[in-house]
């Protein structure tokens, strides 16, 4: 369980997201971020505490609400979806006879018969840890993309999805979330232009020799991990140049891109791997993850070591490459 966070005593809707959260908790929160009342306006700088709905005081302003709000693992109530333009969709199977579900929200292009861009994040996590970075923030962002484009008459479909089982044992399985979401778009002939993994956002690092990579890399890449990486494979390069592309042309931020084998380590640890095997385009958007992150896979993965503010450019950032890869052919 995660700590109780919340500053109101008591707050009977304390409860862990990541460690524990059912099917019902995760359509939840994707719910509750489709409505107006997930970011509070930046003006009044007064957010809800997303436990037990009573106002708390935050000095960070708007864009960075979503993110706290999960990336600290506490439930969020439910409001109308529908209210703000997206219905949140269960994809459902079964594993050891429960029912576990990918959930959907798609906001509809102007042209449906030109493609469908995906951009998703698994929501769960390592039994034991909080699971912050990994993959909270993946999380977070796609709830915020999604506030950001709510309305926008962009040319493709864009499907936000949030996966389940990502992480180990289900990691490159038959019941890999994104695995079985995948191979249904494929069976429903579902024309994929794109895909984007939203694989841990949140740590970064000025520190020297911060950065480490899969042998051979660090000869051409920087030793600190202040970056943001795209991410994938050698024979479909062109995926990668495009949103690196966008990312530098829009973002001040650091970014490096890398198209390589998918033998080696790291290129295909996320959701993006399973869109691979289906034979739809993917990258994955990252930290780095264990190549960065010395808190990866444990239980000192916890907020307060995440970058709020540089998690926030980035998100802007992703924006504008969701943007062009939905609008472009």
């Amino acid at each position: 369980m995660a700590p109780d966070l919340c500053p109101h005593r008591p707050c009977p809707n304390r409860r862990a997201f990541v460690d524990s959260a059912s099917d019902s908790d995760a359509t939840q929160v994707l719910s509750r971020s489709a409505s107006r009342s997930v970011l509070r306006s930046v003006r009044t700088r007064w957010s809800p505490c997303s436990t037990c709905e009573r106002p708390l005081r935050d000095h960070r302003g708007k864009k960075y609400q979503q993110a706290r709000i999960v990336a600290r693992g506490h439930r969020v109530r439910k409001r109308g979806a529908g209210r703000a333009g997206y219905e949140v969709s269960e994809h459902s199977y079964s594993l050891d006879g429960q029912k576990v579900s990918n959930l959907e929200a798609i906001l509809a292009g102007s042209e449906k018969e030109s493609g469908t861009l995906v951009v998703g994040a698994h929501y769960d996590g390592v039994a034991g840890t909080v699971g912050a970075d990994d993959n909270a923030t993946g999380v977070a962002a796609i709830l915020e993309l999604a506030r950001m484009l709510q309305g926008s008459r962009l040319r493709k479909n864009i499907r936000f999805v949030l996966f389940a089982n990502d992480e180990p044992p289900f990691f490159q399985t038959d019941v890999m979330g994104s695995l079985v979401y995948a191979r249904q778009l494929k069976r429903d002939h579902i024309e994929v232009s794109a895909m984007i993994s939203l694989e841990m956002l949140g740590y970064y690092s000025d520190a020297p020799s911060s950065q480490k990579y899969p042998a051979l890399l660090g000869w051409l890449y920087p030793s600190r991990g202040d970056f943001l990486g795209f991410v994938g494979k050698s024979d479909s390069p062109d995926l990668v140049r495009r949103a690196v592309r966008r990312f530098r042309e829009t973002t001040d931020f650091p970014s490096e891109g890398v198209a390589a084998p998918v033998e080696w380590p790291g290129v295909g640890w996320s959701d993006h791997w399973s869109f691979w095997q289906a034979n739809y385009p993917a990258i994955m958007i990252t930290d780095t993850a264990i190549f960065r992150n010395p808190y990866y896979h444990t239980p000192n993965d916890t907020p307060d070591k995440l970058d709020f503010p540089r998690m926030a450019r980035v998100v802007e950032g992703v924006r504008r490459v969701v943007e062009t890869l939905a609008s472009n052919p």
